[in-house]
């Protein structure tokens, strides 16, 4: 192995912490599984060092191969993760919204700055473009759909730009066998896509967004509603039940009122695009955490609101405090 030191060795395996990161999280749609998958990845590769051999593999590649593994090792005899409105139809808005499930069944946002790279660390504009609609909520949910293999192959060959002969050493497959796979994954992956999203991210949504936290935090339900698509959903989990149309999440949200006026929205980058941590008035002046929203934007209106409610473990990932003053 080229690093000669242990430090150096740990540097040259920690740089391609992010990009593994971003792998295993496509792979397992949940970023708690993904942060275990690369940190036994890193474990497996620092123990193995002494095996490995750069005249055969590059460094990156090793890794790939060993991330690979652990991935579909995990992911073997699981069922897949979604979001609410894989699961079923959508509900009528009212107060029963059934019981919560457990955590394995969602797909989980996941913080930019565990799979993007900082800005102003260059790279190619049109492969960040690519990284950052690849974590987005929709297309992870649609790759769970997937066969762990299959899910692989379109990642390394549609999202990472691998050759197939390169995926096919990686995998153990022939090359014929790759272009099986990810022919079968490309015609499976369209139909369970939604319509296509924007990230929140530029200058033509700032207004938007500004109009969005505006009308939220005065709970201005007919503001807040004007800026949705006229097929907009609303989902929350980790309730099943979610809402599909206008109408349906104006009464939803109207019913909301009490609970959620005087809310505080404060931006994180997830998945992306642009989330919101959710505060709710503590009653002494001022606001405890509650929830993370994440919107999906799509001709210049909301799209999708989905809210991940009362999770500390996935508030704490964003780093929000448990309180505002």
């Amino acid at each position: 192995m080229a690093a000669t030191t242990p430090a150096a060795l740990g540097e040259d395996l920690d740089r391609h912490r992010a990009e593994l990161t971003g792998y295993c999280y496509r792979m397992l749609g949940s970023p708690f599984e993904a942060e275990d998958a690369v940190q036994e990845t890193l474990l497996r590769a620092w123990r193995g060092r002494g095996g490995y051999d750069e005249a055969r593999a590059s460094l990156r590649t090793w890794l790939y191969r060993i991330a690979t593994n652990i991935c579909l090792d995990m992911l073997k005899g699981r069922g897949r993760r979604a979001r609410p409105v894989d699961l079923g139809p959508a509900a009528e808005p009212g107060p029963d919204i059934g019981a919560p499930l457990p955590e394995r069944v969602w797909v989980q946002p996941i913080p930019d700055s565990r799979v993007l790279p900082e800005e102003g660390e260059g790279g190619d504009p049109a492969a960040l473009a690519v990284a950052r609609e690849t974590i987005g909520l929709a297309f992870v949910a649609a790759l769970q759909h997937l066969s762990p293999r299959q899910r692989a192959v379109l990642i390394l060959r549609d999202v990472l730009c691998w050759r197939a002969a390169e995926v096919a050493e990686l995998l153990d497959m022939s090359v014929a066998a790759v272009n099986s796979a990810l022919q079968r994954a490309r015609a499976a992956l369209p139909a369970r896509r939604p319509a296509e999203t924007s990230p929140a991210l530029g200058a033509e949504h700032a207004a938007l967004l500004a109009r969005y936290v505006a009308a939220f935090e005065r709970y201005d339900v007919a503001a807040l509603v004007a800026l949705l698509r006229e097929d907009a959903t609303m989902s929350m989990p980790p309730f099943a039940w979610w809402l599909s149309g206008r109408d349906a999440i104006e009464r939803a949200l109207a019913a909301s009122a009490g609970r959620c006026a005087g809310s505080r929205l404060v931006p994180v980058a997830a998945n992306g695009t642009v989330a919101f941590g959710q505060y709710l008035p503590d009653g002494a002046g001022g606001h405890r955490r509650f929830a993370l929203l994440l919107l999906d934007i799509a001709g210049g209106l909301v799209a999708a609101m989905t809210t991940y409610l009362d999770d500390p473990r996935l508030l704490d990932l964003f780093g929000l405090p448990e309180t505002l003053p």
